[in-house]
């Protein structure tokens, strides 16, 4: 393949029985699919939409994009892409740090593993090679424990150790890939999968050897500008400046509590009143706040380090105290005491555990327990953080009432007989935006194609003011084309793979100069659009394959029934219907399913 940015190389793993091929990728298809989430899905589509998700057969990609590893800003991100045990849909969640760069150093623009391993094992990968060996000896460690095994096996400079842990050897429908301790590959069960395949780390030793591009004089100014518009002190991702950089992602804490768009106590309530402040970036700055880690070629620093010097938790140094977990096991579960948060946090990541959708099902299951819905097995109280730390050691090892949440927020409600009192879409819990103050996001979640998300088409970033494109957040009459917009501009950054905050500075223009000099492919911003929206195509007729068609795209009742009290959207329900509309116009979709005519004109058959 003749294209600048790609090793053209992927590690084809047969766990089943030990063998690695090397393959290059279809031209054609990284011309359409670009790379990391594009390119993984393309993968997923043609392993066929009926697969089993914990069978042999269903596939687990780690993948890359063309700016991987390369000096492009902010291009430190890995793309894990599986058909979900979670939502049953095509799922991709991405993680920060060094892996995704380090991967590509060491010659590959992915890994796809299939099969199922007779003994516990992992990858070794270094010099574009793979090597599949024994991983009896970290077999229901922790992910701490386990990256510090391998750092001392192989030494720490120029590793990185991407595991699971006992939540997803567990199966835990919810459990997730994290790497070097703390960066998440989060959502839709992608660990699970490696638990299912008896996978327990991905680990990759490669020295910096930065991709250069294509067309080098093109590189430089596309580069530059794509810095100076991440520097640029107008922007949230101002180095040391920002908003984003000074607080992290935690800023929005505040934010969205104040326009009553934050949920509380399962979304009965949309703020947290006066608490808030007590588990926000501000918070966290000014009494815990240790350390600003980055990841690959980032300026940001947006990983916030904490230490908790005093109390129950006194001792805890962990990484990174973000705004959704924050408001997960904070807000959503009435619970306003920061250190707990953190704690739970860390558990979260040594057990291989998605913090957003821990949250939403401690929640459910304190809404069950106040309700009298759990049939006498045991209950929660809303804000009792040292019961929920020890239901989180019992969902990690699935032991009494946690083999029941380990199935995650909606299975677990259907369980208790309430399937009402769970906030999910598409089996998958909500992150920390209520729709009835932010009504994009609402449609966000429900036409999401990975189940309930937020990083899907950012919104909030209009609704909020953050990005010069500015909509009311409580308006719900346009939100349909600017969700397609944000969607398809999403799609193809996280097929780059850049850091989704990027797009608060740059935007069309900047990815496609910068992928044109990297790839040596001439493209525009119509381009960039145009290859976003046939991704997301394609992710919608994987889904609509797998039976998710009319009406697959829905809220949970409690967002359009009961109005918002909260001061700022109080009043205000979520007006999915209308938007879905709008929404399905500006795709060209037919109730949620793509049309042949829409395929075919976007060349995905």
């Amino acid at each position: 393949m003749a294209l600048g940015g790609y090793a053209n190389r992927i590690g084809h793993v047969d766990l089943t029985h030990g063998k690695v091929t090397y393959e290059p990728i279809p031209e054609e298809w990284a011309r359409k699919y670009i790379g990391a989430r594009g390119l993984g899905v393309k993968y997923v589509f043609e392993n066929g939409p009926q697969v089993d998700p914990l069978s042999p057969d269903n596939i687990l990609c780690f993948m890359n994009g063309p700016l991987t590893g390369t000096e492009a800003n902010m291009s430190g991100r890995m793309a894990i892409v599986t058909k979900s045990p979670l939502t049953g849909t095509v799922t991709d969640s991405h993680h920060g740090g060094w892996s995704a760069a380090r991967l590509r150093w060491a010659g590959f623009d992915g890994l796809i593993f299939k099969g199922k391993a007779e003994k516990p094992v992992y990858a070794y990968v270094h010099d574009g090679q793979v090597e599949i060996l024994d991983a009896s000896e970290v077999w229901g460690k922790g992910v701490h424990d386990t990256v510090k095994f391998f750092k001392e096996k192989y030494g720490e400079k120029d590793l990185t150790v991407i595991a699971i842990g006992p939540g997803g050897e567990k199966l835990a429908r919810f459990a997730n890939w994290m790497n070097e301790n703390d960066r998440a590959s989060g959502r839709g069960g992608t660990g699970c999968v490696g638990g299912s395949k008896n996978l327990k780390a991905v680990v990759v030793k490669a020295v910096k050897k930065m991709p250069k591009a294509a067309d080098r004089d093109a590189w430089k100014p596309a580069h530059t500008r794509a810095l100076a518009v991440i520097m640029d002190e107008k922007n949230i991702t101002s180095p040391r400046k920002g908003a984003l950089s000074v607080y992290g992602t935690n800023v929005l804490t505040n934010i969205d509590n104040n326009i009553g768009a934050f949920p509380t106590r399962n979304a009965q309530l949309a703020w947290f009143g006066d608490k808030a402040e007590r588990i926000s970036g501000e918070w966290v700055k000014e009494n815990i706040l240790v350390e600003d880690p980055t990841c690959h070629a980032c300026p940001v620093a947006c990983k916030k380090e904490v230490e908790i010097k005093e109390g129950p938790f006194a001792g805890l140094h962990m990484e990174s105290f973000e705004y959704e977990p924050a408001w997960s096991l904070g807000a959503m579960c009435d619970n306003d005491y920061a250190p707990s948060i953190a704690k739970m946090i860390d558990l979260c990541n040594d057990y291989g555990l998605d913090a957003i959708e821990m949250g939403d099902v401690l929640a459910m299951y304190m809404e069950a327990s106040e309700k009298g819905y759990t049939n006498g097995s045991g209950g929660l109280q809303w804000g009792d953080y040292m019961g929920m730390v020890e239901t989180i050691h019992k969902i990690g090892k699935r032991e009494g009432i946690g083999d029941i949440l380990a199935e995650g927020t909606e299975r677990a409600a259907k369980h208790f007989g309430h399937p009402e009192i769970s906030m999910t879409v598409k089996g998958q819990g909500i992150p920390a935006y209520d729709p009835r103050g932010l009504k994009g996001m609402g449609l966000g979640y429900a036409t999401s194609n990975r189940g309930a998300c937020h990083l899907r088409g950012y919104s909030p970033a209009s609704e909020l003011r953050l990005i010069p494109l500015h909509t009311d957040p409580l308006a719900w009459k346009g939100k349909g084309e600017l969700l397609k917009l944000l969607q398809d501009l999403h799609a193809f950054s996280d097929s780059l793979d850049l850091c989704k905050f990027s797009a608060f500075a740059e935007g069309a223009d900047e990815y496609a100069a910068q992928y044109a000099a990297m790839t040596g492919i001439p493209f525009t911003a119509d381009d960039v659009l145009r290859a976003g929206e046939r991704i997301y195509n394609l992710e919608r007729y994987y889904n609509n394959l797998v039976g998710f068609r009319e009406g697959s795209d829905y809220l949970p009742e409690r967002f359009l029934r009961e109005p918002s009290t909260a001061p700022g959207s109080k009043g205000h329900v979520c007006e999915l219907d209308l938007m879905l509309e709008e929404y399905y116009k500006a795709r060209g979709w037919v109730n949620g399913v793509v049309p042949e005519a829409k395929l075919k004109e976007l060349e995905i058959i």
